[in-house]
Formats: C-alpha cells, structure tokens, sequence
C-alpha cells in the first residue's frame, strides 16, 4: 500500500513537471511551482529525482507509461518483411493514442530542441539512432548487402519520416482530417497503411536497383 501511495505521488509530481516544463521550459519553470501543481512538499522533489535535473529528465522520458520512455529496439530480423513492417509502425505509433499526455510530451520535446538540456542529445544515442540502424540492417539484408549504403539510408529516413509527420503534425491532422488519428482504432488503421506504404517504396527501390544494374 505504501509503495502504491509513493508510485502515484511520484506519477503526480512527473505529470505536474511535464505541463510546466512544457509550458515554461526547463529554466522557466520552479521546482515549487510543480510540487504545488501536484500537491506535494516541495522535499519530495529531492526524495525521488534528486534534483530539477533529475525530475526534468523523468518528465522528458516517463509520461507515456510510468517508466522511462523507450520506444525499444524493433526485432526486424523476422525473414517476413511484411510482419516486421506492421510491427515497427504499430509500436512507433503506439504513444499516439495517449491523447493530451502525449501533446504535452511533444510539446516538451519540441521545447528541448529549441533549449537543449542535452536530454536531446541521449535521446537521439539510446533511442534514435539504435532504432534507425535496426531498421537500416534489416533493409540491408533484405537487399543482400555486405553493407548499408547510401541509399539504404534515404530508404531509412523515408520510411520513418512518415510515421515522424504523424508525431510533428498532429494537431494540423486533427483539423484537416479528424478522423485520421481520433481513436486507437484509426491509428491501428494508420499503422497499417504505413507498413503498406513503407512495402511499396521497399518494391521501388527493388526495381530501381534492378534498372541500374541491368545498365
């Protein structure tokens, strides 16, 4: 019981810290000020992240699911293309249907862009760039490469950029086209679409292929 009454002023003072960061900024936004949002003694702040560091990068990973927040590294060694696909864009999508929460955390992240804090930069080392040359290595088998080489990365990069406008776009979406991600079911759908679509440049770049060499 204890320990359920700590995870939940810990999950309030994680929650309070991304609506004020995200508003505010990192160095805009006081420590007091969050522990008042989330009803707590400001020495609790210390007690569970040490420090406005240590809370800033809680609120910068954890929101999505009360852990720090790593999408993980795809299993794309599958023999079955298609399976991998759907499973890459199904969990890429998946923090999109926690609605307002996930809106603050972009927000937050487009904030730490513009003011870094470094959190950026460990995020594009432990998650970005692992994720990305999962993906680069399994199109590198697919084509029987020794190697990625430049093309197997503008693949890459096209692949994802368009799960990534999802993320970057949302709210121009939701007033475009409402429906598109308005529920969890509808971003199943997208989820799927998207691996189709991520087949149809992966059949592209097969022909093209096949087109240089038969010159």
């Amino acid at each position: 019981m204890l320990q359920d009454k700590q995870q939940s002023a810990r999950q309030k003072l994680v929650q309070a810290a991304l609506i004020t960061f995200a508003e505010k900024g990192y160095e805009g936004a006081s420590t007091r000020e969050i522990a008042d949002k989330a009803g707590a003694n400001i020495s609790s702040i210390r007690y569970y992240f040490g420090d406005k560091a240590g809370l800033y990068r809680a609120a910068y990973t954890e929101p999505l699911c009360g852990t720090p927040f790593e999408q993980g590294i795809p299993d794309l060694n599958s023999t079955d293309v298609d399976k991998a696909l759907k499973q890459l864009f199904r969990d890429f999508l998946e923090p999109l249907k926690h609605g307002e929460t996930f809106r603050l955390v972009m927000k937050l992240h487009f904030r730490e862009m513009i003011e870094p804090t470094g959190a950026w930069e460990h995020e594009i080392d432990a998650e970005i760039k692992p994720q990305h040359m999962a993906l680069v290595n399994m199109l590198t088998a697919y084509f029987s490469l020794t190697k990625p080489d430049l093309d197997i990365q503008r693949l890459a990069f096209a692949m994802m950029g368009m799960a990534v406008n999802f993320y970057v776009a949302q709210d121009v979406v939701d007033v475009v086209c409402p429906k598109l991600m308005g529920s969890a079911k509808a971003i199943d759908t997208l989820s799927e679409r998207l691996a189709g679509y991520a087949r149809a440049m992966l059949d592209g770049e097969s022909k093209r292929r096949k087109q240089d060499c038969s010159k």
